[in-house]
């Protein structure tokens, strides 16, 4: 891994324990192929390919270690451990992991076609002092709150809503402070945020997008095929 940076270790967690099940697939998420490529294999790629993480370290359930280690890269500065049957046991698992880590960015497998130029950024803004960063897309659709038998309950106003990307970046003592409690989020950023720590949002990137349901694939597929086009 060719790192240009100085200053701190960088150390990239990808969980990957998801089921498919949206995709139509049986196995965890991340090892659904696109264009032929396992998405944690993508994922990995981009990160390597930022010049900015100095580890990746990849979650997956214990049946899938030997699988995780065959695709992907052969090299000391990707390493793969056993997640838990939750997200966050997963993470907290990388995180034991990465003791001599100065900073972590938390990286969805299923964000597989994120350029590695937003990596670069989210690690950047780290070192730059932020101790808590995410890419964010502003909203598009128009946003509506409902109750439990799907009354609209209100309209908020989707100038001061934004979509939330990864890799999500913090600084490692923080992140350890997040995690050392049971309380549940939806991202990494909504742990942080419980602390009373400022969460700050950079620019994302449309092509961070999530890969969850068949629709997804046939888009990430596109999006690779059209990228190959320009390449040959």
């Amino acid at each position: 891994m060719n790192v240009v940076h100085n200053g701190g270790c960088v150390v990239a967690l990808v969980p990957a324990a998801g089921r498919g099940v949206r995709l139509g697939e049986n196995t965890p998420k991340a090892f659904v192929a696109v264009g032929g490529t396992p998405m944690v294999r993508l994922a990995v790629d981009g990160l390597i390919a930022s010049g900015a993480v100095d580890r990746v370290v990849v979650m997956v359930p214990a049946e899938f270690v030997e699988s995780a280690v065959a695709l992907l890269p052969a090299t000391d500065s990707v390493q793969v451990v056993v997640g838990g049957a939750e997200r966050t046991d997963s993470v907290r698992a990388g995180i034991g992991a990465a003791p001599d880590a100065s900073y972590f960015l938390v990286h969805d497998a299923a964000r597989a076609l994120t350029p590695p130029e937003l990596i670069a950024r989210v690690a950047a803004e780290l070192r730059a002092g932020h101790r808590a960063v995410v890419p964010a897309l502003p909203v598009v659709d128009t946003i509506k709150s409902v109750d439990s038998r799907g009354g609209v309950t209100g309209t908020p106003d989707r100038a001061g809503l934004r979509a939330i990307q990864t890799p999500q970046g913090f600084a490692a003592d923080l992140l350890r402070a997040a995690y050392a409690t049971d309380v549940q989020a939806t991202d990494d950023a909504g742990l942080v945020e419980l602390l009373g720590t400022q969460v700050r949002t950079i620019p994302g990137d449309p092509l961070a997008f999530k890969i969850t349901t068949p629709l997804d694939l046939l888009l990430a597929q596109a999006v690779l095929d059209r990228m190959d086009a320009r390449t040959s």
